[in-house]
């Protein structure tokens, strides 16, 4: 009975955000200014970085990933979201509801390992400077950058495809405002303890792989910075992974508690509001944390912004 209504649901319904329909303009050019913000300026950082050459290092290489993967991961449920502010019935078709996840799932797990490429380039800055020339070649570098694609399409390929072959025959209303898994499943009208349990697993090992990379690194680049003697040496090599473990805090944080931590634990409308945490608002942090906690990157804006305005005077 169940295979035989499968082609029924042919449309999924979100509950979208429960909020004051009051606050439905404020909270609407919230989001829109989150998701401005976000393509300029991870946009932004892609542009500096292939324009300066100074900033043309395995760091950066990385960091310009990071920003396209943020800008792409924001722009797969921020549309929708800012859309169905202003409409009442908030439909998206079966086929659309499985591209959402397929890409939102591919980008959420690149991110991960693309932190754990920077996390390893950071090891070989810190511990081995003198061989980091040789060791961060641009064919490793590209071979770093390769990797949390193809992880990320492996992950997302085992959620999407053990989702979306599963029976949905009513009622087709998610209470969410994306097609995030764990609501999605609650729809299902089949056992799907084997299907949480792949998740679980799956987001996992996404987070412990490349968690496990980040911390050994940072494990070894912590011993190599107490041995340092001078405060200015220290500080300098502080400086370097600040940026990118606050950025590494944040998201692996939120994830934690969304995908790893037991779901009975918490409401959806709790699930929601870090869902929104981590879709508009982490995207949009990244590149404001590298560009203010960054020396190089701010004097690279300072040098384009002077490039720039001579160029202009000039002209006048």
């Amino acid at each position: 009975m169940a295979h035989e209504n499968y082609t029924r649901v042919n449309e999924f319904i979100f509950t979208g955000l429960n909020y004051n329909p009051r606050l439905q303009i404020l909270l609407f050019l919230l989001f829109l200014s989150f998701h401005v913000i976000n393509l300029t300026g991870n946009l932004s950082m892609i542009i500096l970085i292939q324009i300066s050459s100074r900033l043309h290092m395995p760091m950066y290489f990385f960091l310009s990933h990071l920003s396209f993967v943020d800008i792409c991961f924001s722009s797969v449920v921020s549309p929708k979201m800012l859309t169905d502010f202003f409409v009442k019935r908030k439909a998206i078709s079966f086929l659309g509801c499985a591209l959402q996840q397929w890409f939102f799932g591919f980008f959420v797990a690149a991110e991960c390992f693309l932190l754990a490429s920077m996390a390893y380039d950071h090891y070989v800055a810190i511990c081995n400077p003198l061989l980091y020339s040789v060791t961060m070649s641009q064919r490793l570098c590209i071979q770093l950058v390769i990797g949390p694609y193809v992880s990320g399409f492996m992950n997302t390929m085992t959620h999407t495809t053990n989702a979306f072959h599963l029976p949905f025959c009513g009622p087709n209303v998610i209470n969410h405002f994306f097609c995030d898994m764990s609501p999605l499943l609650s729809l299902v009208c089949a056992d799907t303890r084997l299907n949480k349990l792949v998740v679980f697993i799956m987001a996992g090992a996404v987070e412990v792989f490349s968690g496990l990379t980040i911390l050994v690194s940072y494990i070894y680049i912590l011993i190599t910075i107490l041995k340092i003697h001078s405060a200015e040496g220290r500080h300098k090599a502080f400086s370097t992974c600040s940026s990118h473990l606050t950025a590494v805090s944040i998201l692996y944080g939120t994830l934690f508690f969304i995908y790893v931590w037991p779901s009975e634990s918490f409401s959806l409308d709790l699930n929601k509001v870090v869902s929104v945490f981590y879709t508009a608002v982490i995207p949009m942090l990244n590149p404001l944390i590298y560009c203010l906690r960054n020396k190089e990157v701010k004097d690279a804006i300072y040098r384009v912004y002077r490039t720039v305005a001579k160029r202009m005077f000039c002209r006048t």
